[in-house]
């Protein structure tokens, strides 16, 4: 198998084979603990104003938005895993709106797509293989070293390797943007966020990614 990583919306745009666009800090740790939590889908859009006219035409959805890392006016859920799993999300729709990951989603082109994180690498990483694809992507949404840490993990599980997640999230730890998240002190981004995000294998299923009339949707695919 071919394996191509690749970063942001450009790398997005130009993916071949199966993508996966990787989220880890915080979208698609979102979408799983909502999925997880009951959600009957998640719908990812680009803008918070796009967010908020598809929660009015869908009955009972919740929306998850944030800009620049930072809480939208109005929307009490700032992308945050923990908020989530505190929501009786079951039979709902999660809306979400973020700076990075459905932005790249939204920039794929064509071909299969999953959207991932830590939380959802191993079962990500089967349900490619079980493609037997020639070439996968894996876009890092932002150029974020938690992004490409799973991008290598889930390269390492399809070689058949163990890899070591705590050596490979050390340079994380090591991030201003870490100790600020970590400390308490990043509006809508609790520290408990991170413990929750960066476990590997959580949940056993992926989220394959369909294409709808102004939105793509993401479910539980076990």
């Amino acid at each position: 198998m071919n394996i191509i990583h690749a970063t942001g919306i450009d790398g997005a745009r130009h993916a071949q084979g199966i993508t996966v666009v990787i989220d880890v800090l915080r979208a698609f740790t979102v979408s799983a603990y909502a999925l997880h939590g009951g959600a009957r889908e998640c719908r990812l859009v680009r803008t918070v104003a796009e967010a908020r006219a598809l929660a009015a035409s869908t009955p009972g959805s919740v929306i998850c938005a944030e800009e620049e890392g930072l809480p939208v006016e109005g929307i009490p859920i700032s992308n945050s895993p923990t908020k989530i799993r505190e929501l009786d999300l079951r039979g709902r729709v999660l809306i979400q709106r973020s700076s990075a990951g459905t932005q790249a989603v939204a920039a794929v082109e064509a071909g299969d797509i999953f959207a991932a994180s830590l939380v959802v690498a191993r079962a990500t990483v089967q349900a490619c293989l079980l493609r037997n694809p020639e070439t996968l992507t894996l876009v890092a949404s932002a150029d974020d070293p938690e992004d490409h840490v799973c991008a290598a993990y889930m390269e390492a599980l399809i070689r058949g390797e163990r890899p070591e997640l705590n050596r490979l999230l050390q340079p994380l730890r090591e991030t201003d943007r870490y100790r600020t998240v970590a400390g308490g002190s990043w509006p809508g981004f609790p520290p408990t966020d991170l413990g929750l995000s960066l476990q590997a294998d959580v949940f056993d299923f992926s989220m394959p990614v369909t294409r709808h009339e102004g939105y793509l949707a993401l479910t539980a695919s076990f």
